[in-house]
């Protein structure tokens, strides 16, 4: 990939008579907006294409792949409401009414988190204000109806469908608010491992779009149940063994062997690097029942709680899941513009020698904190 070097926005801030220039320092945003403005977009594909230019304008403005990361979760965000939207109004037009009871549709895993890169996939769930089990074939008829069809409009913009069934469309993930309490209890119960991976998945959740306060409702039961579950705990712990970080047993950088690789120097920086730190900081915040979701806010309550992490671990660990966020986000870009996927892997063979050091570096904090959160967990 050739380097090319262009001036940072901010240089243009002043003119030379010391006075601001807005039209040099509004440059790229003026391109961003008559490339593709949000307020002109009709078709929701569009919008979901416009993203990487959306991503090209921030990184002018030198924002770190973290910041980047809310920006297209807050963006993925509006484009749920919209589907949402589309196919409640098409609903209403088709005859089915307004929405019979409350409800609300959550969205999972990192775009809850406000984590997201490029290329993400559906993860989304639904909880339904409870109502009597004569009225379950009507209702739930209504909310099986919406779920097909938001979610088919997500995947025609462009955020395909889950692979593992985790969407709304299906009754796993489509539940009354004193269900998803007993779906809860029941995975919690024991150390299976389906259930406990099945509840990892709903632990991060973020109310995208309906009745906030159902979300809460469900906050109140994952606190009421899990911090208290010892087996689930448990097996939660060890189910950390099953995203080995990237190192071999000297602590180097070291891919594990995947037929999936798209080539002999890919290392999967998100299996291995940032799911492991992402999934032992979740465990961390059930062990000491912290509600926080981004898994940078759930660093800082974990320095501020007793015997979890230290404010110097905080710092650690922070500063290198936004540089493993920052890693992704280059090869996703650099895929794009060879006209390759936004995925997960990384080609390490692009990295310069101070760059493979910190990420071993790095790689080496988040086996500790691997090891931290197991112990942690199995003390309770």
């Amino acid at each position: 990939m050739r380097l090319m070097h262009r001036a940072s926005p901010w240089r243009a801030l002043f003119s030379e008579h010391g006075q601001l220039n807005r039209q040099a320092f509004m440059g790229p945003l003026e391109s961003l907006f008559s490339t593709q403005s949000l307020l002109d977009v009709r078709e929701l594909a569009d919008a979901y294409a416009w993203q990487p230019h959306l991503v090209d304008v921030l990184v002018r403005y030198e924002l770190p792949a973290w910041r980047i990361s809310q920006v297209i979760s807050d963006h993925n965000d509006w484009i749920y409401r919209e589907a949402i939207s589309l196919s409640l109004n098409e609903m209403q037009g088709q005859g089915w009414g307004l929405p019979p009871v409350s409800f609300c549709v959550l969205t999972l895993g990192s775009a809850a988190r406000h984590e997201s890169l490029l290329g993400p996939d559906q993860d989304n769930a639904m909880l339904i204000e409870d109502y009597p089990d004569s009225r379950h074939l009507e209702i739930d008829g209504y909310f099986q109806a919406l779920g097909e069809r938001f979610t088919q409009r997500l995947d025609e913009a462009g955020i395909p469908l889950c692979h593992g069934h985790v969407m709304a469309r299906w009754p796993m993930w489509r539940k009354r608010v004193h269900e998803w309490h007993e779906q809860l209890a029941l995975w919690s119960n024991d150390r299976r491992v389906k259930r406990v991976q099945q509840t990892n998945i709903l632990l991060d959740f973020f109310p995208v779009y309906g009745e906030q306060r159902l979300a809460t409702r469900l906050s109140d039961s994952v606190m009421t149940l899990l911090p208290v579950a010892k087996l689930f705990l448990d097996e939660m712990a060890a189910l950390l063994n099953e995203l080995p970080v990237a190192l071999d047993r000297l602590g180097r950088i070291s891919a594990s062997h995947d037929a999936l690789a798209p080539h002999e120097n890919a290392l999967n920086l998100k299996r291995q690097g940032l799911m492991p730190l992402v999934s032992a900081v979740r465990l961390l915040t059930l062990v000491h029942r912290c509600r926080e979701i981004s898994t940078h806010k759930r660093l800082m309550v974990l320095g501020n709680e007793r015997n979890a992490l230290s404010s110097s671990q905080v710092s650690t660990l922070r500063a290198g899941f936004e540089r493993l966020q920052q890693l992704l986000l280059n090869q996703q870009r650099r895929n794009l513009t060879l006209g390759q996927m936004a995925d997960g892997w990384l080609d390490m063979s692009q990295l310069r020698d101070d760059q493979r050091h910190m990420l071993k570096y790095d790689l080496q904090q988040i086996k500790r904190l691997v090891s931290m959160a197991q112990e942690q967990a199995h003390s309770r």
